[in-house]
C-alpha cells in the first residue's frame, strides 16, 4: 500500500508534553498494527478519524506510515500537509504500563 506521509509517532527516552517518557519497546506489541489516524487525539467523534496509520516499532521510537481518507476534514489536513503547516505527529495510547512518568 502507498502511504501519503510518514513520521515518528513517538521517540524513545524523550519527555512528552504530558510529562511521560516512552521507553524503548513500550509499543513493541503494536509493531505492524494499523490504527485510526485522528486529529488531536479526539476519539469522541467519528468525523475526527482522518485515515489510518501503520505502526513500525524501531530501536529509536515508533514510526507511522499514514494514509488519509476522503472525508472533508482529511482533505483539509491533506492541504495543511502540502503546505507544511502541520509538522508533528503523536501517538495516543490507553492501558499503559507506567512506573512514575516512564511508559513501558
Amino acid at each position: 500500500m502507498t502511504y501519503e506521509f510518514s513520521g515518528y509517532a513517538t521517540k524513545h527516552n524523550l519527555k512528552c508534553s504530558d510529562g511521560r517518557t516512552i521507553l524503548p519497546d513500550a509499543f513493541k506489541t503494536n509493531d505492524g498494527s494499523i490504527v485510526p489516524l485522528v486529529w488531536q487525539h479526539k476519539h469522541d467523534d467519528p468525523e475526527n478519524v482522518l485515515g489510518h496509520a501503520l505502526l513500525e516499532n524501531r530501536k529509536d521510537g515508533v514510526y507511522a506510515y499514514c494514509s488519509l481518507n476522503n472525508s472533508e476534514k482529511a482533505n483539509v489536513v491533506r492541504e495543511l500537509l502540502s503546505h507544511k503547516d502541520v509538522k508533528h505527529l503523536s501517538i495516543y495510547a490507553n492501558k499503559l504500563v507506567q512506573r512514575g512518568d516512564d511508559v513501558m
